[in-house]
């Protein structure tokens, strides 16, 4: 594994981002977890209209525009409207192994594929400074 500066000086570490190569055999094997994920999502409907995320046909740029337009809407009829920012960047790096997994279990992920993801996981911790 190795790390890759996303942003700012180089000299801080906290601007650094693992990157780890994986093989092709390790990508067939994701996409195979990524389908089961989504079906499972999809079918105990865990997921809202709303979502952008990871979403086929979506990303942050629709969901933006979705944001402004209801926003936009909200203001013209002359409602107050409050907005808060939050930066998740990191937030993907830093989940505990032992949290996903376990939520991946109480959405109904059968053993076999948890069993999968964990394998996977090991070894892939990221790096505190």
């Amino acid at each position: 594994m190795m790390s890759i500066c996303k942003k700012g000086q180089q000299e801080d570490p906290g601007n650094y981002s693992p990157v780890s190569l994986t093989s092709v055999p390790g990508k067939i094997m994701e996409w195979f977890i990524l389908s089961a994920l989504t079906g499972l999502v999809k079918d105990s409907q865990g997921t809202r209209p709303s979502q952008h995320g990871f979403m086929k046909g979506r990303s942050c740029l629709t969901n933006l525009i979705s944001f402004y337009d209801q926003e936009t809407c909200l203001v013209d009829e002359g409602k107050p409207v409050d907005v808060t920012y939050v930066d998740f960047r990191k937030a993907s790096d830093t989940i505990s192994h032992r949290t996903l997994l376990e939520k991946l279990a109480s959405h109904g992920l059968d053993r076999c594929t948890l069993h999968w993801v964990k394998n996977w996981l090991d070894g892939r911790a990221r790096e505190l400074w």
